[in-house]
């Protein structure tokens, strides 16, 4: 019997807004390679993500194990980016005292209820 050696792709596709995700999921290339750095196995991946497959799990940890300064560059960039959105959405969303007037709106709903019901 005879082992045939096959050159397998390494499960990764680059969709149209330029993230790299795994497999014909949706779960992204940052998403495993952070739970691997994090100290999660494959298997814990997969567990937590039941659309991937665990041997695109470990095809992926094996590349970036082979090709880590260009996933690393590749997420810092993932991350710029993100803090970019971030900032941007802190700049038109007024975060300051949202918990506030989320509470006061609650209040004032609660005494438009108690009125309407007489109590």
């Amino acid at each position: 019997m005879s082992l045939v050696i096959i050159d397998t792709p390494i499960p990764l596709k680059i969709d149209r807004d330029r993230v790299v995700r795994v497999g014909n999921t949706r779960v992204t290339l940052d998403t495993v390679i952070i739970a691997f750095k994090e100290g999660a196995t494959a298997e814990e991946i997969v567990a937590q993500y039941p659309s991937l497959l665990l041997a695109d799990v470990y095809a992926v940890i094996g590349y970036y194990l082979q090709q880590q300064s260009d996933v690393e560059a590749y997420l810092s960039q993932r991350e710029q980016i993100a803090q970019a959105v971030r900032q941007q959405n802190e700049a038109r969303f007024n975060q300051q005292g949202i918990r506030n007037r989320l509470l006061a709106r609650q209040s004032h709903r609660g005494t438009k209820d108690h009125a309407s019901t007489g109590s």
